[in-house]
């Protein structure tokens, strides 16, 4: 998940400005805030939530300068807009407990590409969707082990869905994770997402060769659906009710400790009773713009 590179802490956390750098979502309580960010203050808080969450909580291996700083940061950092979730009854500087990183195309490709493709082959679904076509790329996302409730995830992807409307998105993408990085642990699911959830195979993203990982590793007739259901990652199990794809082949990531899958998630695909639920509209968060 992560690409480890010797950035200096100058590097790390500034944030080019934004036209939309200020906007945020206030829910109707006071309490709760979710901002859609790319200042340096709210990029550094985020990252050390990643760091909080990655590296202390799960198994992810810093490099000596993140566990110097306590900060989880790449190069994307700097690049892209991060939705973030604020608890403003917090104590100043703990505030930050959920985040998502958002990479769009446009900006993705005057900087090298997406994060995504260090582990995969993005060119069918790049053709497939052509050039200047809506692709929004969302990757590390984690969430306070105090604020892990359906509350504090409706409140992201609302965030999420008023972006995805600004600016005309048709695909959203990433990568999510399986804990270890043994795939024959999760046999059953692994298996279950290979045999019923792949894209058709024209815009069909597959692992690149070198971290390829087969995903089908138990017969088709021996695999019970409601079992790996169950055994799927409540994160992944999120985006298939929305009407998510999964990618050709897993991917082993041994900094972070996990088996990766990748997520496409064609948005005409997202039924009417999720964007309802997560429209800002809906009466639950009220919405601000500022310059």
């Amino acid at each position: 998940m992560n690409m480890q590179l010797p950035l200096s802490v100058s590097t790390v956390i500034p944030a080019a400005r934004s036209p939309r750098s200020g906007w945020q979502c206030v829910s109707a309580d006071g309490r709760f805030e979710v901002r859609l960010t790319r200042s340096p203050e709210d990029i550094a808080a985020a990252q050390r939530l990643r760091y909080q969450v990655f590296y202390e909580e799960m198994a992810a291996e810093p490099s000596p300068e993140m566990a110097k700083l306590g900060l989880d940061f790449d190069q994307f950092d700097r690049l892209c807009d991060h939705l973030m979730v604020f608890d403003r009854s917090r104590a100043e500087g703990e505030q930050a407990v959920g985040t998502y990183r958002l990479l769009r195309r446009s900006v993705a490709e005057m900087h090298g590409g997406f994060y995504s493709a260090s582990e995969y082959d993005l060119k069918p679904m790049l053709d497939y969707v052509g050039i200047g076509g809506g692709l929004l790329e969302l990757g590390r996302s984690c969430v306070h082990r105090d604020y892990r409730t359906n509350a504090t995830i409706q409140l992201l992807w609302r965030g999420i869905s008023t972006y995805v409307s600004d600016h005309n998105i048709s695909f959203m993408f990433g990568c999510a994770s399986f804990p270890g990085i043994n795939p024959q642990d999760h046999a059953l699911a692994l298996s279950y997402l290979h045999a019923h959830h792949l894209p058709p195979q024209e815009w069909r993203v597959r692992a690149l060769p070198d971290r390829y990982t087969a995903m089908d590793l138990m017969p088709a007739d021996q695999i019970n659906p409601r079992a790996a259901v169950h055994a799927l990652p409540p994160l992944i199990k999120a985006y298939l009710r929305l009407g998510a794809y999964i990618g050709d082949g897993a991917v082993v990531d041994h900094q972070f400790g996990t088996t990766d899958v990748f997520i496409l998630l064609p948005v005409e695909r997202i039924a009417p009773k999720y964007h309802n639920r997560f429209s800002p509209d809906e009466g639950l968060v009220q919405t601000e713009y500022h310059a």
